[in-house]
């Protein structure tokens, strides 16, 4: 019992976990996805990158390559995030089954 008890709390210390990088990856796409926006409005050929700390100056070409890539970078992360927890609530809602049947409405493991 308290094996399972156990497993519940580190899958609910780590769904947290999940959830909040994959918050701060959301966040990065959509900001990806205003720059990109941006450079199909600009006009000029040569843009500042940011990479890192540093700035370099490229074309309007490389910087929406680079946007392209950083997407696919970032969603293939997100995907990932949300692949672990499904799996996390999944294995969750077994443990809940037997924690409750066990022990009834004297354990809580809903949050509030």
């Amino acid at each position: 019992d308290q094996e399972n008890i156990n497993r519940f709390a580190r899958l609910n210390a780590r769904l947290h976990e999940v959830r909040a990088e994959k918050a701060v990856f959301q966040k990065s796409l959509e900001r990806l996805d205003d720059a990109s926006t941006e450079l199909m409005m600009a006009s000029g050929d040569k843009v500042m990158l940011l990479v890192g700390e540093s700035f370099f100056d490229t074309s309007e070409e490389d910087a929406t390559e680079y946007c392209e890539a950083e997407v696919e970078r970032l969603q293939a992360k997100i995907d990932d995030l949300q692949s672990e927890e499904d799996t996390i609530l999944e294995e969750q809602a077994s443990l809940k089954k037997i924690l409750y049947g066990r022990f009834g409405k004297s354990i809580q493991l809903e949050e509030k």
